[in-house]
């Protein structure tokens, strides 16, 4: 089974840029895309989804704003849309998607980003810390829960291009990177990084500043986590740069899982 994770950064956008050719190159079974920034009604005319999928489009309520859509290839159960909160409790600005797709479940999310601005950045991570605490009853599912998103957060040095000069951006904050290592002591694995190893250095988005892109100097902050029952079930994981310098400023991962039997594609 593959899955893709793609903040496309504007929906409409990406269909003139070209994405339908990554629809059909990359073949998943199930995309999730977030910053879809489109109510159903705005998309161009003549245009329509991938054929052979299940859609769900989650907006925000602000026009030209945020929003997630997960698209499946097989059987999908929509579970909810946002987390159970105080903080935004309508999911208004259109963050999470939960989906199910036969035993497996997937967690499609867009992490408010702190845009520098300090009231910003203190919903974001009161945010973070609502997101987190939501997340805990998905790790001890004995079936696979896949998280997955632009999480806005690069988590070590491996996945920033200039640690020192971004060490009091947001995004790349103390407290920021101590609460993804707390994510993660709470048993969610970074599937990229326990995959490719410490010490490698790849990026999932680049600043349209200077020559960010052409000069690969960006920021991994696009994420699949894996519960337990799901990190037993990877098979690979990649990056696809190229669809960062296409279609988005960033680019899309692309997750390929067995299935729970062992050896066979999920």
């Amino acid at each position: 089974m593959r899955l893709v994770s793609w903040n496309v950064n504007g929906l409409r956008a990406a269909i003139r840029k070209g994405i339908d050719g990554y629809f059909e190159s990359l073949d998943a079974d199930i995309w999730m895309l977030q910053e879809t920034r489109v109510l159903e009604e705005q998309f161009p005319k003549g245009w329509n989804w991938p054929e052979g999928y299940s859609i769900h489009l989650h907006p925000a309520q602000k026009k030209g704003y945020s929003g997630v859509a997960t698209l499946s290839r097989g059987e999908m159960k929509l579970v909810r849309t946002g987390k159970e909160s105080k903080l935004d409790p309508d999911d208004s600005e259109g963050r999470i998607i939960v989906s199910k797709h036969g035993e497996l479940t997937c967690i499609n999310t867009y992490l408010p980003s702190g845009s520098n601005k300090q009231e910003r950045q203190l919903f974001k991570e009161s945010w973070m810390d609502e997101w987190r605490q939501w997340l805990q009853p998905f790790l001890s599912l004995k079936t696979p829960v896949i998280v997955c998103g632009d999480l806005n957060i690069a988590h070590t040095e491996d996945d920033i291009w200039n640690a020192k000069g971004n060490n009091k951006s947001s995004g790349f904050l103390p407290q920021e990177r101590q609460w993804f290592s707390d994510l993660l002591n709470d048993g969610w694995s970074d599937v990229f990084r326990e995959h490719v190893g410490e010490g490698h250095k790849e990026y999932s988005w680049w600043s349209n500043r200077g020559q960010a892109r052409v000069k690969n100097r960006g920021w991994r902050i696009d994420y699949f986590l894996a519960n337990p029952a799901a990190a037993n079930l990877v098979k690979d994981i990649s990056i696809i740069r190229q669809g960062g310098l296409d279609i988005s400023d960033h680019a899309p991962v692309v997750l390929d899982l067995f299935d729970d039997k062992g050896g066979e594609d999920f």
